[in-house]
């Protein structure tokens, strides 16, 4: 860490003597506010994960691309391991604060998706939930973890129950990692940062994605449906978006076991994330099949 915050310390852009302090809550990566005479910046720190799929520069050209179309903050310095980007003065986003506002960051999301389409030509990267749970259970047959040795014995089972119940809708350039946390509202708009898993995919897994992780119940999905389409989408796009939502919870436990193996960002508590999203799973897997059959 150390190490870290003198290689921080000294990059080229600071004017005067910065200030350096650890943004705590990541479980991947890490971050800092650092304050120099001319401003306040957060610097993100971290290598390729080819585990996770996750190519730096790619993150970085996204980021770009997302300021330029104004969701973004800007990016004022870079190099291999370190993006400097203008902090935020606002509110982090909570799953409190997704649910009371649902319009809001639905607009947010059907500007993004109809605005970045662009970077998809130059990134070249497609996201797939259902292949990346794939790409996981096949990685966790390695691990020795009994969380992991008892939930992948029917994960894929289960994913081709979910995969089967989606729709062919136009792909869109997705964020891909829509928890609360990466929304902020600075009191007069909202601003999405990180973009390590963004590319094209679906549409549905960011609705999904940004309901699952904000504990929508079941109205709530609807009304972000509804706010994102303008009316109602249809029977098809409700049952796919709600076995979305249940592949996203699968996803994000799988990742976190994943991460047990290759990571150890301080304070992360990989295996206890991953107990939390498989009771989520378990419990709206149970909710869309009460409610869609299967």
């Amino acid at each position: 860490m150390s190490e870290l915050i003198d290689r921080i310390a000294a990059l080229p852009i600071w004017q005067g003597l910065p200030t350096i302090e650890p943004l705590v809550g990541g479980l991947s990566n890490l971050s800092f506010v650092v304050r120099d005479a001319s401003g306040k910046y957060a610097v993100r720190t971290g290598e390729d994960f080819a585990f996770h799929n996750v190519i730096r520069e790619r993150e970085l050209m996204t980021a770009r691309a997302a300021h330029a179309a104004g969701f973004a903050p800007e990016v004022v310095f870079a190099e291999p391991g370190i993006v400097v980007s203008r902090f935020v003065e606002g509110r982090v986003f909570g799953p409190a604060d997704v649910r009371a506002d649902i319009g809001r960051i639905a607009a947010m999301l059907r500007r993004f998706h109809a605005d970045m389409p662009a970077v998809v030509s130059e990134t070249g990267y497609a996201f797939g939930c259902f292949a990346a749970i794939r790409d996981y259970v096949e990685a966790l047959r390695e691990s020795a973890n009994p969380v992991a040795r008892a939930r992948i014995g029917d994960a894929l089972a289960i994913a081709t129950e979910l995969e089967g119940a989606q729709v062919a809708l136009p792909p869109v350039f997705g964020h891909n990692d829509l928890l609360p946390a990466n929304i902020l509202d600075d009191g007069a708009r909202l601003w999405l940062i990180d973009f390590e898993y963004s590319g094209c995919a679906t549409p549905l897994f960011d609705l999904a994605n940004l309901s699952s992780n904000a504990c929508f119940d079941a109205g709530q999905s609807d009304e972000l449906l509804r706010a994102y389409y303008g009316g109602d989408p249809g029977a098809d796009v409700r049952r796919a978006h709600g076995a979305m939502e249940c592949a996203s919870l699968l996803r994000e436990a799988l990742w976190s076991l994943v991460s047990e193996m290759h990571l150890d960002a301080p304070g992360a508590d990989y295996e206890g994330y991953a107990q939390y999203n498989f009771e989520r799973y378990d419990a709206v897997l149970a909710g869309y099949r009460a409610r869609f059959g299967g």
